[in-house]
Order: structure tokens, then sequence, then C-alpha cells
């Protein structure tokens, strides 16, 4: 499906020039136009929210196809596990090394982070004690969470009795964030009990896509019905706080309009991509950084710690340097992304792709295509169908 791989590629854009620009330099002294490019990178944090409804969607797919098929707990496991777990813990041996070296001085990573993260609980170290001393991989403990839980969920409910409880995470989530702002808890914090929710919106949507919007119209008014409620939200919550999410409102429902408007979204691109203008989907660029999301993820805020150490070699103080100007931080981000890319499609390559081969090897095999675009009709024509059910196996490992 590389209408997926290239949806996944405009989330890994969003999160990586937010973390280059608008995370550090959203209030540096710049001119007009320079300062309106950085504050157009601040809300490329929702990238993550985009990774969750897309996750959803797909390991959904994956579970319910299966979940009639021998091994079904021993062949999702183990392919999760070989396409996850080799760069994840490759990413923490690099961050305990540079640790070790010194090469990090201006950002603790303590052992209790490390290893904390190695059972996949970054996402809760501050209720340990423990501050989230890598931020990336707090996303990656939710999904974690995700796989571990939901295919004992899709095992034992019926289709219908799945949509139910998907559509009960959606609802319960906003509730628990509201609950915690209400009792100053960390409402926005990424503990699973109050993010799940992203994850939950698509798989209802997969689920859906099986019966009610198997039809493309259907498909069609609930993509575009999605859109504009995540836009009509967030548009008429505006004075009521509900963008900077630091009122009541904005806390319970920010999170709940960006789940809305990204599962409309990614059903049109599904609609898109099975129809003549595939090509505005599937772009390959995006489908690139799709591909290779997953290691430029773990790695990018490690290039841009590498660069700001780098330069403290020179300079007391590099942040302030650069923040004064665009040509500066724009020189930043080009010295740091542009290695992290390379390290990232080298690991897809040479590194991920190496597991990847074992999983027909170590699993059963099994039938990996999605079935969502097989429906006759909601793909317009056999070829369509052809092309997005081309790949798809690959998108699964990627998801």
């Amino acid at each position: 499906m590389p209408e997926l791989d290239s949806l996944r590629g405009v989330a890994i854009m969003l999160v990586l020039f937010f973390h280059g620009f608008g995370f550090q330099f959203g209030t540096a002294p710049l001119p007009r136009l320079a300062h309106l490019f950085v504050m157009a990178t601040m809300p490329g944090w929702i990238g993550v929210n985009l990774f969750f409804v897309l996750s959803g969607f797909l390991i959904t797919g994956i579970l319910i196809e299966s979940r009639n098929k021998p091994g079904y707990y021993r062949n999702f496991y183990l392919r999760r596990a070989l396409r996850i777990l080799p760069a994840y813990y490759a990413l923490l041996v690099l961050l305990w090394f540079s640790r070790k070296s010194g090469w990090l001085d201006h950002r603790e990573v303590s052992w209790q982070f490390i290893a904390l993260s190695s059972i996949y609980l970054s996402n809760i170290t501050n209720l340990l004690g423990v501050p989230l001393q890598y931020a990336a991989l707090w996303t990656l403990a939710v999904e974690e969470h995700f796989y571990l839980l939901w295919p004992a969920v899709v095992r034992s409910l019926s289709q219908k009795a799945l949509a139910f409880c998907a559509l009960a995470i959606v609802l319960l989530c906003p509730l628990l964030r509201a609950i915690a702002y209400q009792r100053g808890y960390q409402y926005g914090a990424g503990y699973t009990w109050l993010v799940a929710d992203g994850l939950a919106i698509g798989s209802l949507l997969r689920l859906l896509s099986r019966e009610w919007l198997a039809d493309r119209k259907h498909m069609q008014r609930a993509s575009i019905f999605c859109m504009v409620a995540g836009i009509a939200l967030l548009t008429l919550g505006a004075p009521f706080g509900i963008l900077l999410g630091r009122t009541l409102l904005g806390g319970t429902l920010r999170v709940t309009a960006l789940n809305l408007f990204f599962a409309g979204a990614l059903g049109s691109v599904l609609l898109v991509g099975t129809s003549p203008l595939k090509w505005i989907v599937q772009r390959p660029l995006l489908t690139f950084f799709g591909r290779i999301s997953y290691g430029l993820y773990l790695i990018h805020m490690l290039a841009f710690d590498f660069v700001d150490h780098f330069l403290a070699r020179y300079v007391q103080d590099p942040l302030a340097v650069v923040r004064g100007s665009f040509a500066l931080i724009c020189l930043r981000f080009v010295i740091a992304a542009t290695p992290a890319t390379i390290i990232a499609f080298f690991s897809r390559k040479y590194f991920e792709e190496w597991f990847l081969r074992l999983k027909d090897r170590w699993t059963a095999k099994t039938d990996n295509q999605l079935t969502l675009l097989a429906l006759p009709k909601l793909a317009q024509a056999p070829t369509l169908l052809a092309s997005s059910a081309h790949g798809s196996g690959s998108s699964e490992l990627r998801a």
C-alpha cells in the first residue's frame, strides 16, 4: 500500500521538522517570514497521532485476517519482535554508549531510564520517579502495549463486539483525560490509558471498512465527516483553549479532534490510492521517508543532540547562538537530518531487512494481505485492487 507509506512519510516529516525547528526555536527572535516558517512547524508533534491511527488500522487488519489461523499468537508476536526489537535495542545500546562516553553531557540518559525503556515503560517513567530522557520512546511504549493486549481482544470478541470495544476506548480516553485535568494530574502525558484512542479509532475504521464502509460512497462520506468534525471541533473550541490544550476542553478533546481528522484522512487516502488519481497519494519521496520512518524516528533526536554536542566544543551555548540566525537554524537542521536519514536508510536496508527476512522462516506461512481493498464495491477495478494489495505485507511490517 504505497499510499499508506506516503501518509507515514508525512507523519515522520511533521515530527522531524518539529524537532528541528519549532521545538527549539519557536520563540527565537527571527525575521517575519522565518518566524512564520518556524511557527508552521510547531504543530508537527501531531505526527505521532497520525502514527497511532495508522498502526491501529494496520495491526487490527492483520489480526482480523489471521485470527482463525494456526499459530495466531506465535506468528504475530514473533513477526512484531523481528520488525521492532532489533532497531529499538540498537538505539538503547547507542544511548548507553553515548552516556558512558560523555558524548551527550547535555542530555542525561540514566541507566534507570534505559532499563525501563528496555521493557517498554518509557511512557510511564515519570510515575516511577524517572524523567522521560529520550522523548521519542514514549510513543513506541504505547504501541508495544497495544501489540501486547490487542491480539487477545481481537481473538476473544466477535467483530461487532470488537467494534464496540474500540468505540468504548475512543470515548473512555477523553473522559480519563478530563478526570486527570480536574484532579491536577498530567492529563497531557503519554500514559497508554490517556492516548490509546488514536490506536482505537484506527482499529474502528478497519473494522467498519469490512462491512458498513466497504462501499466507496460510504467510506467517502465517513471520511469527509471525520475530517470536517475534527476541523470543526478545533475551530469552535479555539476560543476555549482547545488549540493549546491547557484548558479542560483542550486537555480533553484536542487529541480527539486530531484523531478524527486523521481517521478521515486515512480513509480518503485509501480511496484516492485505489482510483485513477492514485498518483496524488503515492509520492516517491514521501514513500521513501515512509519506508525508513521507524529508523528515522528512533535516531533523529539523537542526531540533533550530536550536532549540538559538536557545536558546544566551540561556543558556550550553541543553541543561543543558533537561535539568532535563521540560516544557522536551517544549517543545524540539514547537518542533523541528513546523516539521520542516511543512517535510517542503511539501517532499513542492511540491518532491519535482515531480521525481516527471517519472518517466513520462523513463522507459519500466512496470508498477510489486508482485504479492505479487496471488496468489489470499494475497489474500482481489478488492476487498482492489485496495485493496492501489492506491498501490503511490507506495510504491515512498517506499521
